[in-house]
């Protein structure tokens, strides 16, 4: 972590974040179109069993870097919900071809 000696360095330092942060949220949506060649029905996309594993996942590393869980928690339950409607729509574009 930097050591920053100004207000702006710090806000710069965050800008450079938020971009690497959408970059990565991003590639991910991606692997989640892929994935969704691998299934067979929308039931199947909504899969809660590991919605919750990833969740429980990100909250344990969540409180291992000292960060609220339920943050993340709160984060990645909208990601997650945003990213089932593009598998979603992936997947029928996929099964219409």
């Amino acid at each position: 972590m930097k050591k920053c000696d100004t207000l702006k360095v710090a806000r710069d330092e965050i800008d450079i974040l938020d971009m690497q942060i959408v970059e990565l949220i991003a590639k991910r949506n991606e692997y989640i179109k892929q994935i969704a060649h691998f299934k067979n029905s929308i039931e199947e996309i909504k899969a809660e069993d590991r919605i919750a594993d990833v969740i429980s996942k990100v909250r344990a590393k969540a409180i291992s870097l000292d960060l609220s869980p339920n943050l993340i928690n709160d984060l990645f339950v909208r990601m997650i919900d945003g990213m089932i409607e593009s598998e979603i729509a992936e997947f029928k574009n996929a099964k219409s071809l």
